[in-house]
């Protein structure tokens, strides 16, 4: 989907660089009825391109693993204790590129299978949105917990699919959402761990030694800092983290 837009950008660019004069388009903001059927088509295709480029952050959090890595993100930071560093922009920046690391085959699969013959005009829309979003069901259907798909298909009352391809969307995304979310707070929990450990031995310190109003926060920080750097903390997390994806 990523290269579709870019393509678009790239075909609306190159004819203005190419061009020895550019002559700026007037606008015409009326509305009217469609002269042709073809007329209507081609205005139902922006009204679907602009859609698709509305949504996309929200299929960005939903069908795909940034909601993962951004919450273990965050608990990474509140684990250390560093307030605002990394600052939150930097960390869903680092979730995005990760995001897109983890999802290029997927979409990669998504753009020869459905959206490269759509715009080539060999298929319809029906067949393009299927294959499309084929590739990302795989993908989701195998990051999310079977308790999860039955919880939302015994809501709808469904019967158990028989295939990948009969699992509608409407039950896919929010089984993968709550699986995403209880993997992020289960790496959470897990980070939290050695972090915790610290911060009670520099209590336990201060207070053996009478010093009960130093914030233990403000010795431990150092510690945890450092412990994270020698582990190679960032390399770890992120390697495993990758690694947790099927």
């Amino acid at each position: 989907m990523l290269r579709f837009f870019l393509l678009i950008l790239v075909l609306g660019i190159i004819p203005i660089f190419g061009a020895e004069s550019v002559t700026i388009p007037t606008m015409n903001f009326e509305l009217s009825a469609p002269d042709s059927p073809q007329q209507l088509v081609s205005s139902l295709n922006v009204l679907v391109l602009l859609t698709l480029l509305f949504l996309a952050p929200s299929m960005v959090l939903v069908m795909t693993t940034f909601t993962r890595f951004v919450i273990v993100f965050g608990f990474l930071r509140q684990a250390l204790g560093t307030q605002q560093v990394p600052p939150t922009q930097l960390l869903v920046m680092l979730a995005m590129i990760l995001t897109f690391f983890v999802m290029e085959p997927v979409g990669k699969k998504a753009y020869e299978d459905g959206i490269k013959p759509y715009v080539e005009k060999k298929i319809g829309y029906e067949e393009a949105f299927d294959k499309t979003t084929l590739p990302f069901k795989n993908f989701m259907i195998r990051n999310t917990r079977e308790k999860d798909l039955a919880l939302f298909l015994r809501i709808r009352k469904m019967e158990n699919p028989a295939t990948v391809a009969d699992v509608p969307l409407s039950i896919v995304i929010p089984a993968f959402v709550i699986s995403e979310l209880k993997t992020a707070f289960e790496i959470g929990f897990l980070l939290f761990l050695p972090f915790l450990v610290i911060d009670m031995v520099v209590a336990s310190i201060l207070m053996s030694m009478g010093m009960m109003m130093l914030p233990p926060i403000m010795i431990a920080l150092p510690f945890k800092i450092l412990i994270f750097i020698l582990i190679d903390g960032w390399n770890l997390l992120i390697g495993n983290l990758i690694a947790s994806i099927k």
